[in-house]
């Protein structure tokens, strides 16, 4: 029960972490709201676990209050940078 909290804490987070991402990266990315939030919600899952791996030692952490530390938002940010990235270099629109 906990591992679907944190998923759907980690899909919730995903769709903010992206919009932010969108802000912060330059250039003109393209795509619209769901495709944002999809490439949020793929650097929600890959910064929330890569906190969870450096911190806990496992993907899911099983404690409530964890979901929403200022680390798990901070990589969630960084993951959909990457994310948002690499989808602009396969797509070909990535602009610096």
């Amino acid at each position: 029960m906990n591992l679907i909290i944190a998923v759907v804490s980690w899909i919730i987070l995903g769709v903010v972490a992206g919009a932010i991402a969108k802000m912060i990266m330059p250039g003109r990315q393209g795509g619209g709201f769901w495709q944002t939030a999809a490439l949020g919600i793929t650097g929600s899952f890959i910064g929330g676990a890569a906190h969870n791996l450096i911190k806990y030692k496992s993907l899911a952490t099983t404690a409530p209050k964890h979901l929403f530390s200022m680390g798990s938002i901070g990589l969630a940010v960084v993951g959909s940078i990457i994310a948002i990235f690499v989808w602009g270099l396969v797509m070909g629109r990535a602009e610096n």
